[in-house]
């Protein structure tokens, strides 16, 4: 580790604890050349997977995207703030853990449906018919079919 004051190669590690949060690792240093003290912190660098859209172009993954889409969904439903950031948190976890560099769009999609008819039928509804762009009432009924049957 460079010293930051000298640009000396040649630092020596005085302390090593856990940050407070638990999320790092916090090092105390002392440079051997001008004597110098200095603290550095490792941090787990993770990276979400690029998001193919459909026409091809490549963006960025956004959390705030994909929370504002579930909660488009969500919208006037009796579902908890904290259930929406356990979804969020699951279909982020999901993304990380699939080990892929790059995701298309629909990938995303079909991770946001299981999140939704996991937290409320009407929210999937409501989503499926936009995402995969319903033209008549076959396809709703298909999808009514797929989350349970009607009440009598």
């Amino acid at each position: 580790m460079k010293c930051p004051f000298c640009q000396n190669e040649d630092t020596q590690v005085l302390d090593t604890r856990v940050s407070e949060e638990g999320d790092a690792i916090r090092r105390r240093r002392r440079c051997s050349k001008c004597d110098k003290r200095f603290t550095t912190y490792e941090r787990i660098e993770l990276s979400m997977p690029i998001i193919v859209k459909k026409n091809g172009s490549r963006t960025e993954f956004a959390s705030s995207k994909l929370r504002g889409s579930l909660m488009l969904a969500l919208r006037k439903r009796p579902v908890a703030a904290e259930a929406i950031d356990t979804a969020v948190a699951t279909i982020e976890e999901k993304l990380l853990t699939s080990g892929r560099r790059e995701v298309d769009t629909g990938y995303v999609g079909e991770l946001v449906m299981q999140e939704l008819k996991r937290l409320d039928k009407i929210a999937y509804i409501r989503f499926a018919s936009v995402y995969k762009n319903f033209e008549d009432l076959a396809e709703f009924q298909e999808a009514l079919a797929e989350v349970g049957h009607p009440r009598k």
